[in-house]
């Protein structure tokens, strides 16, 4: 009987810091420039203290609020921001700029192909949803992607009398083909689209994205472009909300759909701490954003030497935070996702299942032991349970918590193999539920006492 080979973590785990560290100079250097660019901003409109205390009520005259708008549309090289609390998450600034700026009869191009799906219950499409775009008259034109390419011809001749807005995705979302879009490529999009037709909007996702490079969607012609904080932007320390940056007219259109008409983004309060978690967070955003890409890079590296396809790949340039692995099964996505979750700092004591979540079209499994509940920019894994079994890395708000959990993740799950493991609906019963948390335990002790030896001896 031939004896299984045993995989030899450590070199994996050392091969992967080395890639790290040749990419290091490239992402520090854009930390670096970003990180300038916010203090300029910062220096500009002269951020004080009283910025950041509260204000209650209507809030009217907020001038804190009204000077992080400011400092955002410096950064963003915009006309207009609207960095606002009272966003829920990256999704609802997404379908207030949407909402806020088409109409009965217009027309939407996503020239992304599918969207994630968060985005399709804004659309409404494939699923009619209530209040959605479709569900109140609003023409939806899905261009599919040529692999993971933009079809930009396709793009182009889709554009008629009627079209108001063009969609683009700058992530990947939960594709297994696509890849996310650097800023360039963007700009290659809005070119075509304004040589046809200047006053179409060019609309901008950038969640995951920002502060993965030295330029945004906007620097490129982006007219519109929206976001969360509780993703890159708000550095880890931002309690909840999101952002619309763009042309002065499309903000406020925005703003008017987040408020009321009339009211736009002239009310509103800043509760506790939430304005010094803006300005601290988008300060801390640009070292906080390469520390995710950087494990990111960790963990595709790590699954690449055990053999599972993953995206990008570890020696590709980000431009955004996620990371895919292809796992191939159901079991191994939710081992997977048990196993992050073991290594949180927040509820680590408890397993994520697979279950339905508005907005989904598939049960998710969710690995979130944030601080801040949902933040994407903390380390997290989640993905649908459906074929081929993805799960999704994103954020790291240490580069070092990354590599411990992405250490024992990989552990857990060990190579990838042909045999094809169970699949479907894989709700942990309780006996497995301990012997995985057992397994996980004993990594982690194992390799404390390495650690420990190790000191000893010297």
């Amino acid at each position: 009987m031939t004896k299984a080979k045993r995989i030899d973590y450590e070199s994996i785990f050392e091969y992967a810091r080395n890639v790290v560290s040749r990419h290091c100079n490239r992402y520090d250097t854009i930390a670096l420039k970003n990180t300038k660019k916010v203090l300029a901003a910062f220096h500009k409109y002269q951020v004080a203290d009283f910025y950041m205390k509260p204000t209650t009520g209507y809030a009217y005259n907020d001038l804190g609020r009204e000077k992080l708008d400011e400092i955002y549309s410096e950064i963003f090289h915009t006309e207009a921001a609207l960095v606002r609390s009272q966003f829920v998450s990256g999704t609802h600034a997404l379908a207030v700029a949407m909402l806020g700026n088409l109409h009965p009869g217009d027309e939407v191009i996503g020239a992304t192909g599918i969207p994630y799906d968060t985005m399709q219950t804004i659309i409404g499409y494939p699923v009619k949803t209530p209040g959605s775009l479709v569900d109140i008259g609003v023409v939806y034109h899905e261009i599919p992607m040529i692999g993971k390419y933009v079809d930009i011809n396709a793009v182009c001749r889709a554009i008629n009398d009627r079209t108001k807005m063009v969609h683009i995705q700058r992530s990947c979302g939960y594709s297994d083909v696509r890849k996310s879009l650097d800023v360039a490529s963007i700009g290659r999009i809005i070119q075509e689209v304004h040589k046809i037709r200047k006053d179409i909007i060019c609309f901008v996702d950038n969640c995951y994205g920002e502060f993965t490079e030295e330029y945004e969607p906007t620097d490129v012609g982006a007219d519109l472009m929206a976001g969360s904080l509780i993703k890159n932007l708000g550095g880890g320390l931002a309690p909840t909300g999101g952002y619309v940056v763009g042309k002065e007219e499309l903000v406020y259109n925005a703003a008017c759909r987040l408020t009321a008409p009339g009211l736009a983004g002239e009310m509103g309060a800043t509760l506790g701490d939430t304005a010094r978690n803006f300005y601290q967070g988008l300060f801390m955003a640009p070292h906080v954003v390469v520390q995710a890409i950087k494990t990111a890079i960790y963990a595709a590296t790590v699954f690449y030497k055990l053999g599972y396809k993953v995206n990008p790949e570890y020696d590709e340039i980000r431009n955004d935070i996620i990371q895919a692995i292809t796992l191939k099964s159901a079991q191994n996505l939710e081992n997977f996702c048990v196993a992050i979750q073991l290594n949180s700092p927040v509820d680590s004591h408890v397993t994520p299942v697979p279950d339905m979540i508005p907005g989904y079209q598939d049960k998710i499994i969710m690995a979130a032991g944030t601080f801040v509940q949902g933040a994407s920019i903390e380390l997290s894994a989640d993905g649908p349970m459906r074929k081929p079994y993805n799960a999704y890395i994103q954020g790291g708000l240490t580069y070092e918590h990354g590599q411990l959990a992405i250490n024992a993740a990989a552990e857990i799950i060990g190579e990838a193999c042909q045999k094809k493991k169970p699949s479907g609906d894989v709700n942990l019963d309780n006996e497995k539920d301990q012997e995985m948390r057992k397994k996980c335990e004993t990594i982690l002790n194992n390799s404390q006492r390495k650690e420990d030896k190790t000191e000893s001896d010297e």
